[in-house]
């Protein structure tokens, strides 16, 4: 199964917090699973560091990243099609091309966010 970690999926995963729960813990942790985590993310977190709105080391989580043997998904064109005929269901634009990327790369979306179920994408609650 190709799973795609939302933003805080991969801090809750990274940081072995509770909120992350038994069986998207499980999904993670199989070796027969490919994750995947966006440059999305990456941007997502340095911005919030930027402004003050998270406090986190971008090179010791690139580095864990290769660690566990998780992929980086880029941003292509695809994606940005998908996402210019995605509804607007609320106004995060990662939320937005998270979602546009794991219809277009067929990927289980792990995420808790509640505006991630408006849309037809495949998912796995973190919490769940």
């Amino acid at each position: 199964m190709k799973l795609l970690l939302d933003t805080h999926a991969l801090l809750w995963w990274l940081s072995d917090d509770a909120r992350l729960g038994a069986q998207a813990r499980d999904l993670l942790a199989d070796p027969a699973n490919d994750i995947v985590v966006s440059v999305v993310s990456l941007w997502e977190i340095q911005v919030k560091c930027r402004i003050g709105k998270l406090a986190a080391d971008m090179p010791a989580i690139l580095r864990e990243i290769a660690v566990q043997g998780f992929g980086l998904l880029p941003i292509d064109p695809p994606h940005l099609l998908r996402l210019g005929s995605l509804p607007v269901h609320h106004r995060d634009p990662f939320d937005h091309l998270l979602v546009a990327q794991a219809l277009v790369e067929r990927a289980t979306f792990v995420s808790d966010d509640r505006h991630a179920l408006l849309y037809d994408v495949p998912m796995v609650t973190c919490s769940g």
